[in-house]
Protein backbone atom coordinates (compact mmCIF):
# COMPACT_ATOMS: atom_id res chain seq x y z
CA UNK A 1 0.00 0.00 0.00
CA UNK A 2 1.49 3.44 -0.82
CA UNK A 3 1.09 5.75 1.76
CA UNK A 4 -0.63 8.55 1.51
CA UNK A 5 2.07 11.06 2.57
CA UNK A 6 4.09 10.09 -1.00
CA UNK A 7 1.08 10.97 -3.20
CA UNK A 8 -0.01 14.29 -0.97
CA UNK A 9 2.78 16.32 0.29
CA UNK A 10 3.68 19.75 1.18
CA UNK A 11 6.54 19.61 -0.69
CA UNK A 12 4.45 19.06 -3.69
CA UNK A 13 1.82 22.22 -2.84
CA UNK A 14 4.77 24.23 -2.49
CA UNK A 15 6.52 23.56 -5.65
CA UNK A 16 2.51 24.95 -6.70
CA UNK A 17 2.92 27.86 -5.24
CA UNK A 18 4.51 29.54 -8.24
CA UNK A 19 3.31 30.89 -11.85
CA UNK A 20 4.97 27.72 -13.02
CA UNK A 21 6.33 24.71 -13.06
CA UNK A 22 9.98 23.60 -15.45
CA UNK A 23 9.34 20.86 -17.62
CA UNK A 24 11.18 17.45 -16.93
CA UNK A 25 13.61 18.16 -19.69
CA UNK A 26 14.35 22.10 -18.19
CA UNK A 27 14.57 20.00 -14.62
CA UNK A 28 17.50 18.17 -16.23
CA UNK A 29 19.00 20.49 -18.32
CA UNK A 30 19.29 23.19 -15.78
CA UNK A 31 20.25 20.96 -12.96
CA UNK A 32 23.05 19.61 -14.80
CA UNK A 33 24.35 23.63 -15.50
CA UNK A 34 23.69 24.38 -11.80
CA UNK A 35 25.37 21.20 -10.29
CA UNK A 36 28.42 21.68 -12.51
CA UNK A 37 28.65 25.57 -12.95
CA UNK A 38 28.50 26.18 -9.32
CA UNK A 39 32.03 24.49 -8.92
CA UNK A 40 33.12 27.62 -10.92
CA UNK A 41 32.65 29.84 -8.15
CA UNK A 42 35.48 28.14 -6.03
CA UNK A 43 38.07 28.75 -8.74
CA UNK A 44 39.19 32.15 -7.46
CA UNK A 45 39.51 31.20 -4.32
CA UNK A 46 41.87 27.63 -5.87
CA UNK A 47 43.83 30.49 -7.69
CA UNK A 48 44.48 32.58 -4.95
CA UNK A 49 45.18 29.82 -2.91
CA UNK A 50 47.99 28.51 -5.50
CA UNK A 51 49.92 32.01 -5.72
CA UNK A 52 49.68 32.11 -2.09
CA UNK A 53 51.58 28.57 -1.59
CA UNK A 54 48.41 27.33 -0.10
CA UNK A 55 47.77 24.70 -1.69
CA UNK A 56 49.60 21.30 -1.83
CA UNK A 57 48.85 18.33 -3.31
CA UNK A 58 49.42 16.09 -0.04
CA UNK A 59 47.22 18.17 2.76
CA UNK A 60 48.57 15.99 5.37
CA UNK A 61 51.62 17.68 5.37
CA UNK A 62 49.45 20.70 6.38
CA UNK A 63 48.31 21.87 9.84
CA UNK A 64 44.47 20.76 10.03
CA UNK A 65 43.15 24.43 10.93
CA UNK A 66 45.11 25.39 6.88
CA UNK A 67 43.73 22.44 5.13
CA UNK A 68 40.50 22.83 7.11
CA UNK A 69 40.15 26.14 6.20
CA UNK A 70 40.87 25.82 2.99
CA UNK A 71 38.26 22.53 2.17
CA UNK A 72 35.69 24.62 4.13
CA UNK A 73 35.91 27.95 1.66
CA UNK A 74 36.04 25.82 -1.44
CA UNK A 75 33.01 24.00 -0.23
CA UNK A 76 30.33 27.23 0.93
CA UNK A 77 31.66 28.74 -1.99
CA UNK A 78 30.95 26.60 -4.67
CA UNK A 79 27.88 24.78 -3.03
CA UNK A 80 27.08 28.41 -1.96
CA UNK A 81 26.38 29.19 -5.48
CA UNK A 82 24.62 25.99 -6.02
CA UNK A 83 22.04 27.16 -3.60
CA UNK A 84 21.95 30.95 -4.70
CA UNK A 85 21.78 29.23 -8.51
CA UNK A 86 18.39 27.31 -7.75
CA UNK A 87 16.76 30.18 -5.76
CA UNK A 88 17.33 32.25 -8.75
CA UNK A 89 15.68 29.86 -10.75
CA UNK A 90 12.93 29.46 -9.09
CA UNK A 91 12.29 33.04 -7.98
CA UNK A 92 12.69 34.49 -11.68
CA UNK A 93 11.05 31.58 -13.85
CA UNK A 94 8.84 29.91 -11.75
CA UNK A 95 8.15 33.03 -9.72
CA UNK A 96 8.22 31.47 -5.95
CA UNK A 97 10.35 32.08 -2.81
CA UNK A 98 13.25 30.42 -0.96
CA UNK A 99 10.86 28.97 1.59
CA UNK A 100 9.18 26.67 -1.10
CA UNK A 101 12.43 24.62 -1.22
CA UNK A 102 11.13 22.97 1.82
CA UNK A 103 12.65 25.41 4.58
CA UNK A 104 9.34 26.51 5.67
CA UNK A 105 9.57 27.59 10.12
CA UNK A 106 8.78 25.91 12.47
CA UNK A 107 9.81 23.04 14.00
CA UNK A 108 13.34 24.16 12.32
CA UNK A 109 15.71 23.65 15.49
CA UNK A 110 13.62 19.88 16.28
CA UNK A 111 14.06 18.47 12.48
CA UNK A 112 17.19 20.02 12.09
CA UNK A 113 18.82 18.42 15.10
CA UNK A 114 16.76 15.35 14.70
CA UNK A 115 18.62 15.08 11.26
CA UNK A 116 21.72 15.57 13.19
CA UNK A 117 21.50 12.39 15.66
CA UNK A 118 19.97 10.32 12.74
CA UNK A 119 22.70 10.88 10.35
CA UNK A 120 25.27 10.29 13.27
CA UNK A 121 23.61 7.08 14.08
CA UNK A 122 23.02 5.99 10.63
CA UNK A 123 26.80 6.34 9.79
CA UNK A 124 28.31 5.29 12.70
CA UNK A 125 26.12 1.99 12.11
CA UNK A 126 27.78 1.31 8.99
CA UNK A 127 31.44 1.29 11.00
CA UNK A 128 29.02 -1.32 13.65
CA UNK A 129 28.48 -3.58 10.74
CA UNK A 130 32.27 -3.61 9.62
CA UNK A 131 34.38 -3.63 13.06
CA UNK A 132 32.94 -6.75 14.49
CA UNK A 133 33.89 -8.65 11.56
CA UNK A 134 37.94 -7.26 11.92
CA UNK A 135 37.03 -5.25 8.81
CA UNK A 136 38.01 -1.89 10.52
CA UNK A 137 41.15 -0.51 11.81
CA UNK A 138 43.28 1.90 13.20
CA UNK A 139 45.91 3.59 10.84
CA UNK A 140 48.95 5.01 11.71
CA UNK A 141 49.34 8.21 11.02
CA UNK A 142 50.84 12.24 12.55
CA UNK A 143 49.37 12.47 15.65
CA UNK A 144 49.08 16.38 14.84
CA UNK A 145 46.62 15.30 12.25
CA UNK A 146 44.42 13.01 14.74
CA UNK A 147 42.37 13.53 18.17
CA UNK A 148 42.42 16.55 20.12
CA UNK A 149 45.18 17.99 18.10
CA UNK A 150 42.87 18.32 15.30
CA UNK A 151 40.03 19.33 16.89
CA UNK A 152 39.69 23.42 15.29
CA UNK A 153 40.25 21.86 11.84
CA UNK A 154 37.75 19.13 12.17
CA UNK A 155 35.05 21.95 13.12
CA UNK A 156 35.99 24.34 10.64
CA UNK A 157 35.31 21.80 8.21
CA UNK A 158 31.74 21.39 9.31
CA UNK A 159 31.17 24.51 9.50
CA UNK A 160 30.29 26.19 7.60
CA UNK A 161 31.97 23.98 4.72
CA UNK A 162 30.25 20.16 4.82
CA UNK A 163 26.74 22.11 6.39
CA UNK A 164 26.61 24.17 3.23
CA UNK A 165 27.66 21.49 0.73
CA UNK A 166 25.12 18.71 2.37
CA UNK A 167 22.33 21.45 2.54
CA UNK A 168 23.16 22.84 -1.62
CA UNK A 169 23.04 19.06 -2.74
CA UNK A 170 19.27 18.58 -0.82
CA UNK A 171 18.18 21.68 -2.20
CA UNK A 172 18.72 20.93 -5.78
CA UNK A 173 17.69 17.19 -6.07
CA UNK A 174 15.00 17.18 -2.76
CA UNK A 175 14.29 20.52 -2.38
CA UNK A 176 13.68 21.80 -6.15
CA UNK A 177 13.70 18.69 -8.94
CA UNK A 178 11.82 15.93 -7.16
CA UNK A 179 8.40 18.38 -6.43
CA UNK A 180 8.59 20.49 -9.13
CA UNK A 181 8.86 17.22 -11.20
CA UNK A 182 6.32 15.13 -8.59
CA UNK A 183 3.76 18.64 -8.79
CA UNK A 184 4.02 18.53 -12.67
CA UNK A 185 3.81 15.32 -13.67
CA UNK A 186 3.65 11.87 -11.00
CA UNK A 187 5.57 11.99 -7.44
CA UNK A 188 7.49 8.36 -8.62
CA UNK A 189 8.86 10.45 -11.64
CA UNK A 190 10.28 13.14 -8.95
CA UNK A 191 11.78 10.54 -6.79
CA UNK A 192 13.28 8.38 -9.73
CA UNK A 193 14.94 11.47 -11.54
CA UNK A 194 16.41 13.62 -8.37
CA UNK A 195 17.96 10.09 -6.97
CA UNK A 196 19.31 8.89 -10.62
CA UNK A 197 20.84 13.17 -11.09
CA UNK A 198 22.34 12.42 -7.81
CA UNK A 199 23.82 9.55 -8.16
CA UNK A 200 25.18 10.69 -11.82
CA UNK A 201 26.48 14.42 -10.17
CA UNK A 202 29.22 12.00 -8.40
CA UNK A 203 29.69 10.11 -11.89
CA UNK A 204 33.00 11.46 -11.77
CA UNK A 205 34.33 10.55 -8.22
CA UNK A 206 37.62 8.85 -8.25
CA UNK A 207 37.43 5.11 -7.58
CA UNK A 208 33.98 4.82 -8.54
CA UNK A 209 32.29 0.84 -8.46
CA UNK A 210 29.32 0.13 -9.96
CA UNK A 211 27.84 -0.65 -6.11
CA UNK A 212 28.93 2.62 -5.17
CA UNK A 213 26.59 4.06 -8.11
CA UNK A 214 23.92 1.71 -6.77
CA UNK A 215 24.60 2.96 -3.14
CA UNK A 216 24.26 6.62 -4.32
CA UNK A 217 21.18 6.13 -6.24
CA UNK A 218 19.69 4.44 -2.84
CA UNK A 219 20.81 7.43 -1.13
CA UNK A 220 19.44 9.86 -3.12
CA UNK A 221 16.03 7.96 -2.67
CA UNK A 222 16.35 7.32 0.95
CA UNK A 223 16.47 10.98 1.41
CA UNK A 224 13.54 11.60 -1.46
CA UNK A 225 11.58 9.50 1.47
CA UNK A 226 12.98 11.28 4.92
CA UNK A 227 12.18 14.88 2.61
CA UNK A 228 8.80 13.60 2.01
CA UNK A 229 7.88 11.67 5.11
CA UNK A 230 8.99 15.10 7.20
CA UNK A 231 7.83 17.45 4.45
CA UNK A 232 10.31 19.09 4.70
CA UNK A 233 13.74 19.71 4.26
CA UNK A 234 15.74 20.78 7.02
CA UNK A 235 15.94 17.35 8.70
CA UNK A 236 17.50 15.80 5.85
CA UNK A 237 20.28 18.99 5.15
CA UNK A 238 21.04 18.32 8.71
CA UNK A 239 21.46 14.13 7.88
CA UNK A 240 23.26 14.68 4.19
CA UNK A 241 26.16 17.57 6.16
CA UNK A 242 26.56 15.46 9.44
CA UNK A 243 27.05 11.84 7.27
CA UNK A 244 30.15 13.43 5.10
CA UNK A 245 31.52 15.18 8.34
CA UNK A 246 31.25 12.06 10.44
CA UNK A 247 32.31 10.11 7.47
CA UNK A 248 35.72 11.77 6.70
CA UNK A 249 36.69 13.80 9.64
CA UNK A 250 35.59 12.13 12.65
CA UNK A 251 36.62 8.28 11.33
CA UNK A 252 38.62 9.60 8.71
CA UNK A 253 37.17 7.53 5.86
CA UNK A 254 37.24 8.35 2.15
CA UNK A 255 33.89 10.61 1.25
CA UNK A 256 32.75 9.34 -1.90
CA UNK A 257 36.24 8.81 -3.11
CA UNK A 258 37.84 11.54 -1.56
CA UNK A 259 40.17 12.03 1.03
CA UNK A 260 38.66 15.02 3.45
CA UNK A 261 41.03 17.48 4.79
CA UNK A 262 41.20 19.26 8.07
CA UNK A 263 42.31 16.56 10.50
CA UNK A 264 40.28 13.65 11.90
CA UNK A 265 39.26 12.67 15.48
CA UNK A 266 39.79 9.00 14.60
CA UNK A 267 42.20 7.99 11.51
CA UNK A 268 40.38 4.33 10.85
CA UNK A 269 40.70 2.31 7.16
CA UNK A 270 38.85 -0.29 5.95
CA UNK A 271 40.86 -3.41 6.02
CA UNK A 272 37.78 -6.14 4.66
CA UNK A 273 37.22 -6.84 0.96
CA UNK A 274 36.09 -3.83 -1.27
CA UNK A 275 32.41 -5.43 -2.13
CA UNK A 276 31.94 -5.21 1.59
CA UNK A 277 33.78 -2.14 3.01
CA UNK A 278 33.59 0.01 -0.38
CA UNK A 279 37.58 -0.15 -0.65
CA UNK A 280 39.11 3.18 -1.65
CA UNK A 281 36.03 4.57 -2.74
CA UNK A 282 35.11 4.43 1.48
CA UNK A 283 32.17 2.67 3.15
CA UNK A 284 29.65 4.27 0.35
CA UNK A 285 31.02 1.97 -1.94
CA UNK A 286 30.33 -0.81 0.09
CA UNK A 287 27.42 -3.82 1.17
CA UNK A 288 27.42 -1.99 3.90
CA UNK A 289 26.40 0.86 3.44
CA UNK A 290 23.40 -0.90 0.91
CA UNK A 291 21.58 -2.58 4.00
CA UNK A 292 22.03 -0.02 6.30
CA UNK A 293 20.53 2.37 3.78
CA UNK A 294 17.56 -0.67 2.71
CA UNK A 295 16.80 -0.66 6.26
CA UNK A 296 16.65 3.26 6.97
CA UNK A 297 14.20 3.23 3.66
CA UNK A 298 12.31 0.62 5.72
CA UNK A 299 12.15 2.51 8.63
CA UNK A 300 11.02 5.68 6.83
CA UNK A 301 7.81 3.68 4.84
CA UNK A 302 6.47 2.40 7.58
CA UNK A 303 7.14 4.52 10.82
CA UNK A 304 3.46 6.03 11.81
CA UNK A 305 2.19 9.72 10.83
CA UNK A 306 2.57 12.19 13.13
CA UNK A 307 -1.04 13.99 13.65
CA UNK A 308 -0.47 16.91 12.06
CA UNK A 309 0.92 14.84 9.09
CA UNK A 310 -2.86 13.20 9.17
CA UNK A 311 -4.70 16.38 9.26
CA UNK A 312 -2.18 17.65 6.46
CA UNK A 313 -3.22 14.43 4.31
CA UNK A 314 -6.64 14.73 4.75
CA UNK A 315 -7.30 18.51 3.69
CA UNK A 316 -4.97 17.83 0.66
CA UNK A 317 -7.12 14.55 0.23
CA UNK A 318 -10.28 16.63 0.51
CA UNK A 319 -8.85 19.27 -1.80
CA UNK A 320 -8.00 17.10 -4.66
Amino acid sequence: MIPQWLTHNRLYELARSGRRLTPWWGVIGIGVLIAFGSQIFALPISLVLFFLGMVEENTVNQPPLVSGLILSLILAVSFGAMILLTWLWIRFFEKRSFVTLGFEPGRVFFLYGRGLLIGLASFTAIVGLLAPLGYIAVENSDPAQVGLAALGGVLLVFFPGWLIQGAAEEVLTRGWMLPTLAARYRPWLGILISSLFFAIMHGLNPNLSILAMINLALYGLFAALYALREESLWGICAFHSIWNWVQGNFFGLAVSGQNASGGMIFNLMETGPDWLTGGAFGPEGGLATTIVLLLSMAIIWWWPASRQQVVTQLVTTHKS
